[in-house]
């Protein structure tokens, strides 16, 4: 589990509207995602978000869908090790 949250201080959502990135159903993700893309720490935001089981919002610029996917591909990992 990751412990270290220190990259969160260099997240470019910490700048922007949180909101984007919890978008309402049938809402878009889309500003949310950009912001991502263009963040420096976006792969230890994902990572961050696989090992916390966030289900919810938008994480290193996947949306809800791909991340529950994700999420369900490492605990299936876990389990067959």
């Amino acid at each position: 589990m990751i412990t270290d949250l220190s990259w969160r201080e260099s997240a470019l959502c910490a700048q922007t509207d949180p909101e984007s990135h919890y978008p309402e159903a049938g809402g878009t993700s889309t500003a949310a995602k950009r912001t991502c893309m263009a963040c420096e720490v976006r792969t230890e935001c994902l990572e961050h978000a696989i090992e916390a089981g966030e289900e919810y919002g938008v994480w290193g610029g996947v949306g809800q869908q791909e991340l529950r996917r994700l999420i369900r591909a490492r605990r299936a990992e876990q389990q067959a090790a």
